[in-house]
């Protein structure tokens, strides 16, 4: 139940950010299919990691393209 939980916490952070999580735009490329800037990417990473309570490692931070990579490295390790 709380993998739940963190899971529709992150789904509301999307939201904010005008993404949905449904269809393509989950597997979306944050820079060429979504247009969003680096630093945008970078404050909805850090907004999830504040909600979901994780931290994400900085060398995995570059490597994370879409919502979906981001959502699989939050909730991977979910306590």
């Amino acid at each position: 139940m709380k993998n739940f939980e963190k899971k529709k916490k992150a789904i509301e952070v999307f939201q904010t950010y005008g993404i949905a999580l449904t269809g393509k735009k989950k597997t979306a490329d944050f820079f060429q299919e979504l247009k969003m800037d680096k630093v945008f990417v970078d404050g909805l990473i850090y907004e999830l990691e504040l909600k979901l309570q994780k931290e994400i490692e900085i060398e995995k931070i570059t490597a994370l393209r879409n919502p979906s990579m981001v959502l699989e490295e939050l909730l991977t390790s979910v306590d």
